[in-house]
């Protein structure tokens, strides 16, 4: 990885920056993408790819293999294996379905809450709906005496008022 320290400091490269950093063209780097499983840009909603700091730094390694060492492809993947390399994408693929026990577990977590919101709301919504024929009775204090203010409902108050 020669190339390396020339990484400039940002997090997310383009095609055409990477081509130019590891010194390929843009084909050459869809085709390793393919090749090597590790090598997976993020792809915008354009499914344009943001290759990550790391995704260069393998891509500068596959290079070195390739075109400086004399590896094949197979060659080079099979020497990636050996360095460790490969072996990230079985922990990450792990890693992923854990992912998705955990996302179903907050999405029933989610769907359960939301049924619990529902029963608040109706409940709230009883206890401030007095049945007909009854009064409120608001307390207010006024230094040490309390007042008690009653409030007849109105025989459209009871169904909110709305009729």
């Amino acid at each position: 990885m020669a190339r390396a320290h020339l990484l400039p400091d940002k997090l997310f490269f383009r095609i055409g920056e990477v081509s130019e950093i590891v010194g390929v063209k843009p084909h050459v780097l869809r085709y390793w993408e393919e090749e090597f499983g590790i090598l997976k840009p993020m792809k915008t909603r354009g499914a344009h790819r943001q290759y990550r700091r790391r995704d260069v730094e393998l891509a500068l390694m596959i290079r070195k293999l390739i075109h400086e060492e004399g590896f094949t492809i197979a060659g080079a993947r099979r020497q990636m294996r050996e360095m460790g390399h490969l072996e990230v994408r079985a922990q990450a693929s792990s890693r992923a379905g854990g992912e998705l026990e955990l996302r179903a577990e907050l999405l029933g977590l989610r769907a359960e809450l939301a049924g619990l919101l529902t029963r608040i709301d109706a409940l709230s919504s009883d206890l401030r709906r007095p049945s007909a024929g009854v009064v409120d009775e608001t307390l207010a204090k006024t230094g040490e005496e309390a007042v008690v203010h009653r409030v007849p409902r109105t025989p459209g108050a009871a169904s909110g008022g709305f009729e």
